[in-house]
């Protein structure tokens, strides 16, 4: 099948080459990709050579890179002419601010102990007898909550053993997925009913204490929020200028609709 821009053929090799920079869950779909972006790409290098754009304006000394090829300089010095977005003004930000308020959080921490029993979630029989093993510690944690430091001691294979199995003050961020579900489903001073299994093994948990996150000052985050809606208003930009431009070209061989630019990756 011929990929093409208006007459200008994208070669077997340049897809090729392009569809190591679009990972996917199969090759196909990497090939879809590649061939969206190359088609973007040259898109934007014909829209430029009409233009008269031979060469890219060097960039700000404080921001050179040396890995810009001449096409990505060409193609940069477009865009910044071509393409005019508003910079965030205080209403906005502020708008932002407060009409999200639960990304104006400081995250939740959690003070929690754990008896980690090491096992390969992959072996089945090593994973068996750590759940058995945790299990086990969770009926005799039942019946006897003050023995918790005694049995990571004991039985941990974790380091926070020495320190009766404490984790210290952890965010969500700071735990693989699977242990952050049940940290935030527990209650203070609960014990997990079931063993915990995640990628190290199996655990056995209690919550001992929840501080729940803060909202954070308007000042601490205004430089976040208007960083994020530039970059959010300069990709509707930029899509909306390749949309102009595929609609006046001949595009053969694919659909570049939701394709990213050379740009915005």
């Amino acid at each position: 099948m011929t990929v093409a821009v208006n007459g200008i053929e994208i070669s077997e090799r340049a897809i090729a080459a392009e569809m190591q920079h679009h990972p996917a869950a199969s090759r196909d779909a990497a090939r879809d990709a590649a061939m969206r972006a190359l088609v973007v790409r040259e898109l934007l290098l014909q829209e430029a050579r009409r233009l008269g754009i031979t060469e890219g304006e060097p960039l700000p000394a404080e921001g050179d890179d040396a890995s810009e090829t001449p096409e990505e300089a060409i193609l940069r010095t477009l865009v910044a002419r071509e393409v005019k977005v508003p910079t965030p003004d205080e209403a906005a930000c502020r708008r932002y601010y407060e009409t999200h308020p639960r990304e104006m959080r400081a995250p939740d921490l959690f003070e929690a102990r754990h008896i980690l029993i090491a096992a390969d979630p992959r072996d089945a029989d090593a994973l068996a007898r750590a759940k058995a093993a945790a299990a086990s510690l969770i009926e005799t944690l039942a019946r006897g909550p003050g023995r918790f430091a005694e049995l990571a001691e004991m039985h941990s294979d974790c380091s926070s053993k020495t320190q009766g199995g404490m984790l210290g003050q952890i965010a969500r961020a700071d735990v693989v997925p699977e242990f952050a579900t049940f940290l935030e489903a527990l209650e203070e001073g609960q014990l997990s009913p079931v063993p915990v299994v995640t990628r190290y093994g199996v655990h056995v948990l209690r919550l001992e204490r929840r501080i729940a996150g803060r909202q954070l000052p308007y000042e601490t985050v205004r430089e976040r929020i208007a960083e994020y809606l530039a970059d959010s208003v300069w990709r509707r930009a930029i899509g909306q200028f390749v949309r102009i431009l595929a609609g006046r070209a001949r595009i053969e061989g694919v659909d570049i609709r939701g394709a990213a630019t050379p740009l915005v990756q």
